[in-house]
Order: structure tokens, then sequence, then C-alpha cells
């Protein structure tokens, strides 16, 4: 980082001449800080383990400093004790005695002490001046991308935001905890859940069994719908999202849309709240002042919902990623839903990578976004048309595979299937119509199996039910009409 240290000591050649990029000003630092530290670490070992739990030998300015708290730590962990003595010769046996001023240096140290009770806060100075020159070292590396200009102005704010991001998370670990604190905090968590009646551990997707199959959507997982050709997957994982942010913890969800613009996706999510068809709604045909009434109430909750949707076409994972960021620092950010995943286009393709490769590459890149922001990421998959011939058109966890390792990836697979869409024999009318199995084909953290739903297509609406017929609109507009104040889920 600086070319140069006080009393003219070379430092260890950095990773960017930062005094260049910021025209020679002085990087960051606290020398007293450093020396009181290590003072403070020859005369009493329990400063020794304040410091080794906060503090790495890179975050100290001065490299004969880092020199010294190294071998302050190899004495520690070998379990002997480290004072001017045995440190002075544990850097003759390194080699480095000379490097750091020779043994008056050394014996200089503890005279910065005026107490050892005060190494907290020199740890701390210490550690936030190393993180100010991790920042100047990274906005180096930025200005470096923007000049050459190598990648995409995308791919660049991508990796600059996630590069700031992780200077932000460093160092901010947790160190150990009393299992008596943990406990009452682990008591108070089952209290509350008890006393509240709460099943979900995760993010409730309002529809109750796949809710009880699965405690939720739980944070950092990657969720695949995946279904055939219509068979109602983007309406699902709409249904989901308007049950999320509709809800009475409204949560915040980002819905990428690939293949559907904003506008229809909207007049979906009119159409399945207000209960009027959507085709009816796509060309004004509103009949009655009620229908205007659940029209209103509809668009009254969306107003506030905190919702959010991004149609831009062959999106990347890292535009999603870095809008994700963005979104979550200015708005919070619960869910991210992707429709769909073979629309998407990867940063890292090759021009002699197959499509398979390439959609790899991007279900593998999702184990970064919902990890990275700590939330459930849900992606939908399209899976090919099997040929009338074949007699089994069930999904299977096998269909996958024809799109790379989405399989392996996903924590949770649901597949959509819709037997009258086959079978002939049924016809308008009858009560198989509209049922629906939602299939948990994997669930890395529990039990698999089939769930009943039920699909009014007119309303582009799953619901969960007994039977076949569409949920009466009576609790439900006056859910919508108390603007959010209850669960906006019509499985229950």
């Amino acid at each position: 980082m600086a070319a140069t240290e006080r009393g003219g000591k070379n430092r260890g050649k950095q990773k960017n001449d930062t005094e260049t990029l910021i025209l020679g000003r002085m990087p960051p630092q606290n020398i007293e800080a450093e020396m009181a530290v290590l003072g403070a670490m020859l005369l009493d070992k329990d400063a020794i383990e304040v410091a080794e739990n906060m503090l790495h030998p890179e975050d100290f300015y001065r490299e004969q400093d880092a020199i010294i708290y190294q071998a302050v730590l190899n004495l520690s962990r070998a379990g002997k004790s480290a004072d001017i003595l045995t440190v002075t010769e544990e850097l003759r046996r390194m080699g480095r005695l000379d490097d750091v001023g020779g043994i008056m240096y050394v014996n200089e140290l503890p005279e910065h002490v005026i107490t050892t009770k005060g190494i907290e806060r020199h740890v701390d100075i210490v550690s936030g001046k190393a993180k100010l020159r991790r920042l100047i070292d990274t906005a180096g590396d930025i200005a470096e991308a923007a000049y050459t200009e190598e990648n995409t102005v995308e791919e660049i704010v991508d990796d600059a935001e996630r590069a700031i991001l992780q200077v932000a998370r460093e160092q901010n670990v947790k160190g150990f905890t009393p299992v008596g604190e943990a406990v009452q905090h682990t008591l108070e968590d089952i209290t509350r859940k008890y006393q509240n009646h709460e099943l979900i551990t995760g993010l409730a997707t309002g529809f109750a069994k796949l809710d009880a199959f699965t405690n939720g959507f739980q944070k950092g997982n990657l969720i695949i719908v995946a279904a055939r050709p219509s068979m109602g997957k983007t309406a699902i994982v709409l249904n989901m999202a308007k049950n999320m942010s509709l809800s009475s913890a409204r949560k915040t969800v980002a819905f990428f849309s690939l293949e559907m613009g904003r506008d229809e996706l909207v007049q979906r999510l009119l159409s399945s709240t207000a209960l009027i068809e959507g085709q009816r709604l796509k060309t004004g045909r509103i009949n009655t002042e009620q229908e205007w009434k659940n029209l209103s109430s509809a668009v009254s909750v969306f107003m506030e919902a905190p919702l959010y949707i991004d149609d831009t076409p062959a999106v990347t994972v890292a535009q999603i990623r870095a809008r994700c960021r963005r979104l979550k620092a200015e708005h919070g950010l619960d869910a991210v839903m992707i429709d769909y995943l073979q629309l998407m286009t990867s940063r890292n393709v090759r021009n002699n990578d197959s499509r398979q490769q390439e959609i790899s590459e991007i279900s593998r890149s999702f184990n970064s976004p919902p990890r990275e922001l700590d939330l459930p990421d849900i992606a939908v998959s399209q899976l090919s048309l099997v040929p009338d011939a074949i007699p089994i058109h069930r999904p299977l966890l096998s269909d996958l595979r024809e799109s790379g390792s989405i399989e392996q990836d996903a924590d949770l697979v649901c597949f959509l299937y819709r037997e009258a869409y086959y079978n002939k024999e049924i016809e308008e009318g009858d009560p198989r119509q509209n049922e629906t199995e939602l299939i948990l084909a994997k669930n890395r953290n529990g039990p698999v199996g089939i769930i009943k739903m039920f699909f009014a297509g007119q309303y582009t609406l799953f619901y969960e039910a007994t039977n076949q017929a569409a949920p009466p609109d009576v609790h439900y507009r006056a859910v919508i009409a108390g603007k959010g104040g209850g669960h906006a889920s019509l499985g229950e």
C-alpha cells in the first residue's frame, strides 16, 4: 500500500500502489495504537487473547509491527510466554530481528502502554484503520477495472459492490457465546413461537400445505419451481410473491421477469386479487359496480405492497445480484424470484460452451446471491415437452439433468403437473379439470411428497382447497378491503 513508512522502513509490496492513485496521500494508520497493542501483549497474556481474536498480522500498517505481532502469536500458540526476551529470541529464530529495528525497538513497545486494560480500544483503532486501507485498495481495483474496460459496466459494478460489501463484513465475527446466554435466547424464541402458534421458521408462501412441508422457504436456499409448458409456473410463483408481499408480515420481494412484461404481470396480480377474469380485465370489460369496487380495493393494496418487478430481458446473474444488493440496502429484501432460468445469460460463458454448460454456470451462480444476501431465491425452470407417445408425463428429477446441474444445486425442487392437460378424457366441467399436483421432488431439509392444488385459470390463481371450486371471494375481498391487514393466503 504505502511505498514507505515512518522510520524509513519499506513495507511489503501491496496489491495496488494506492499512494499514486490518490495523489500521494498517507493511508489511514495509527502507529501509536499499533505500538500500544504490541506493548500490552508483551505485558499481559490476556491482551494476547483479545488481540488474536480481532486482528490479523496484515492489519498492521507497519511491516515491523506485523512481524512482531506474528512472533507473539507463534509463542502463544506454542504454549510459551511472550515477553521482551522470548519475543526477541523468536524474532531471531525467524531471521527478522533486524527487520523490526532490533532489540531496541522491541524494548520500546511497553513504554507506549498506560494500562493493558485499554487493549480493546487500541485494537479497534488498528482494525478500523486497516479496514479503511482495504477500502482504498478496493477503490484502486475498481478504478483499474474501469480504466481497462476489460469487463462490461454491469460486471464492474457487480464486482465493486461485492468487494466493498466484503470489506464491510470483515472482522464482524462473533466470538464465543456463553451457553447460558445462547440457551436463554433459544428459549425466548421457542416461547414466542409457542405463544404465536408459529409453525413456519422460514418465509411463508401463503400455501398452508406447502409451508407445512418446508416450514417456509429458508434463508440461503435455492428453490426451483419447474414444469413443462402451460402448467402455470409463472402463475404460482407470482401467487407466492403476492401472498408474501400482502401478508401481515409485508415481506419485500424482488420479481425478475425475463419473458413476461411488467404490465401483463400486474394484470395477473389484479385479476387474482380482485377475482375478475384476466381476459375481461385486459380488454376493460368490467361489467358491474361491484367489480369496479373489487378492482379499486386490489389497486389500493398493491400501491403499498413491497413487491418490486424487473422485466429486463436476458438479465445476467451479476445484474440480478447488483440490483438485489441495492434494493436490500434501500428497502430491505426477503426473497428473490426469477422467471425463468433458461432465459438468463451467463457472464462467464465461452464461445465453445453448450447451452447446458451455460445453464449449469447460471445455476451454480445462484449459490452466491442467496447466501450472500441471506434470503431464499426462487427460480422457475422450463422442462422440455414429452412426446404424446410416451405414457408418463409426470416430471421427475432426472428431467432437470437436461438443464445442467440445477438438480444438484437446488435445496428444494417443486414440479407442477396437471393431468387434464394430457388426458383428453377430462372434459370441461369435470372436477379434475383444475386439479394440479405440486410435487416436492427434493427437499434437502425435510420430507418430499405431493400437494393437491387447484388452478383457476380465468384468474391465474392457485389455491389449496378440499374441492375444485374457486374459493369464495367474500373473505378475501374483506382482506384486501382492509389493505393487507390479514394474511392474503387463499390456501386457508
